[in-house]
């Protein structure tokens, strides 16, 4: 058992504790607050008055993928031999070995998911993971925790360069529908035990229909983000809006369709059309209608380790630390279905936590320890 005491903490559901305590045993949390009665027992760990927040989450991310750093050989986050794979699995293109893993534990990262690419119409499986370990089984927190999907530019300009559709977004649209609809009758079948040899495309799209994992959308502009709704609506599955660049223009819409979105990478250059309106009014304009949001940094576009960078740049431009803190805490959690586990300091979730200097978003804060399933994974010994 151990004490992490006389700490600021920040729960990641918004509560601040000026001089509290995390308790921790057997990878779990035990209890947070003040006036907590510390075990005679417990190994006490002084913070000295500096931070103690819930492990940071980044909700889209190609870690171990798309390796940053490499060439050919470390991108394995798009399969683009045909426009829709929905049999393919990041899982099985993960190298946990990949140095934005340790950049992730050193910058307070401790959760994290993994998603193919957004070159295909329908890219395949995702999964969420903790962010140390060197076995990617045994990392796993959700698998698979959504299917990919992409709409607007990425689809296009891959597959109108090889001469076959989707050359337009009305192409990449009807290669949506056409799937869902060939996985509708699939299952139909499969319920009647007509299935006389299972189709791996198909059998890992019936989660999606059965709506035990989302359809995640890569949708930058705002009829992209349309797009995805209207076809959510029409095959009655959840989605959620991944980037959501032009969210800010169709507000009060996403706000009906009562979906999770996650933002960014923000920090990133207008390198294309779609991110021609890119910017934090996107975050305000979310905010002001209660939209549930998270921020990303799409890693590698930008480095896992600028996340608290992002959130506090937000900030910056006037979003309310509050929301930001959550949007790569609690909201975080929540978007990738793992609240139950992680995001947040409460009894019962898991010991994931870290220690900082300052406040997360100080420009000059560090990360004293990161500390995963209540293990140690990272240790700044000059702090």
């Amino acid at each position: 058992m151990k004490a992490y005491t006389n700490a600021k903490i920040l729960d990641g559901n918004g509560q601040t504790f000026e001089n509290g305590t995390v308790l921790i045993d057997e990878g779990k949390i035990i209890t947070v607050g003040e006036n907590i009665d510390v075990p005679t027992d417990a190994e006490v760990i002084d913070c000295n008055s500096g931070y103690v927040t819930p492990g940071l989450i980044d909700v889209h991310t190609h870690l171990g993928v798309h390796e940053s750093g490499f060439g050919f050989e470390g991108q394995d986050f798009n399969e683009t031999s045909e426009p829709t794979t929905p049999h393919i699995r990041a899982l099985d293109g993960i190298n946990p070995l990949e140095k934005g893993f340790e950049d992730a534990r050193q910058h307070g990262i401790t959760t994290t998911q993994v998603m193919p690419g957004s070159a295909n119409v329908i890219g395949g499986e995702m999964v969420v993971l903790k962010t140390f370990g060197h076995i990617v089984d045994d990392m796993l927190l959700r698998s698979p925790s959504g299917m990919k999907g992409a709409y607007g530019e990425n689809p296009k300009r891959v597959y109108s360069g090889k001469k076959v559709s989707p050359m337009t977004r009305m192409g990449t649209a009807a290669l949506m529908r056409q799937t869902f609809m060939q996985a509708q009758d699939y299952l139909k079948k499969k319920e009647a035990g007509e299935v006389k040899e299972r189709n791996l495309r198909m059998e890992q799209l019936l989660p999606v229909l059965k709506k035990e994992i989302p359809l995640r959308t890569h949708a930058h502009r705002a009829d992209d983000i349309l797009t995805s709704l209207r076809l959510a609506k029409e095959f009655d599955i959840e989605v959620t809006i991944e980037h959501c660049t032009e969210g800010h223009l169709i507000a009060e819409r996403i706000a009906e369709s009562e979906v999770q979105v996650s933002v960014g990478p923000t920090m990133s250059t207008r390198s294309k059309v779609e991110l021609a309106d890119k910017g934090y009014h996107t975050l305000l304009e979310l905010n002001k209608y209660n939209i549930p949001f998270s921020i990303t940094t799409d890693h590698p576009v930008i480095g896992i380790e600028y996340l608290t960078t992002a959130a506090a740049t937000a900030v910056k431009f006037g979003l309310n630390e509050q929301s930001a803190f959550k949007a790569i805490t609690s909201q975080a959690a929540r978007h990738i279905g793992v609240e139950g586990q992680v995001g947040s300091l409460e009894e019962g979730k898991d010991a994931d936590l870290v220690i900082w200097t300052e406040h997360p978003f100080h420009a000059y804060t560090q990360v004293k320890e990161t500390i995963v399933n209540g293990i140690t994974v990272y240790k700044n010994d000059e702090r």
